[in-house]
């Protein structure tokens, strides 16, 4: 299926807009006149928009279209694809292949323009105490260098875990957020980013 033109997806961040701030769609009229267009015009760019499965409507009745929301987010780039890349232990540290596990979406609004980010399956319960628990989805923004007392992903003797960073004089300490878990502490340690958020399914 082709792509949409500049002009469709100018018609359909119209609509999208419209939507937020009225209960009820703009007419075929409207969206002409924004556009300076005839309605004949913007008639056939909402019929494209309704082949490319953009928009449902019901023709027999005015003011009906509807936004097939998924792909309209997905195409004006309100929402962000972010790979799930393995499993990081909140507990003992686990060996974590980067092997893709697929995607998890999330809406823009959530994210920090510019950056890199990438998500991990929490296994453990060492950082229970700020609410992260096994099975989570923790989202990481990709970064090489954070604060002291950022949550972070490390890289200690080839095993990922998550904990919160501490550099000392002379070493560094990765802490855990339940005291049944004693800190982890290293001279060598590789950071693959601090945590944005976590995710949680309830089943």
């Amino acid at each position: 299926m082709r792509e949409l033109t500049k002009r469709q997806k100018e018609v359909l961040s119209f609509i999208t807009a419209y939507l937020k701030n009225h209960p009820y769609p703009p007419t075929i009229r409207e969206i002409a006149d924004n556009f300076s267009i005839s309605v004949k015009g913007a008639y056939d760019h909402i019929t494209a928009l309704k082949r490319k499965n953009y928009l449902k409507q019901d023709d027999n009745r005015s003011r009906t279209m509807e936004l097939v929301r998924s792909k309209v987010d997905e195409d004006l780039g309100t929402i962000s694809k972010i790979p799930i890349v393995g499993t990081v232990a909140a507990g003992i540290p686990i060996l974590s292949e980067e092997n893709w596990e697929g995607t998890i979406t999330l809406h823009q609004s959530m994210l920090k323009k510019s950056r890199v980010y990438f998500a991990v399956r929490v296994r453990g319960d060492s950082m229970s105490g700020v609410g992260i628990m096994d099975g989570d989805m923790a989202i990481i923004e990709k970064m090489t260098v954070v604060k002291n007392g950022e949550i972070a992903v490390a890289v200690v003797d080839d095993a990922v875990t998550l904990k919160r960073f501490y550099k000392e004089s002379a070493r560094i300490r990765l802490q855990a957020e339940n005291p049944a878990y004693k800190p982890i502490y290293c001279q060598d340690v590789r950071i693959l980013g601090r945590l944005a958020q976590i995710i949680r399914s309830y089943k």
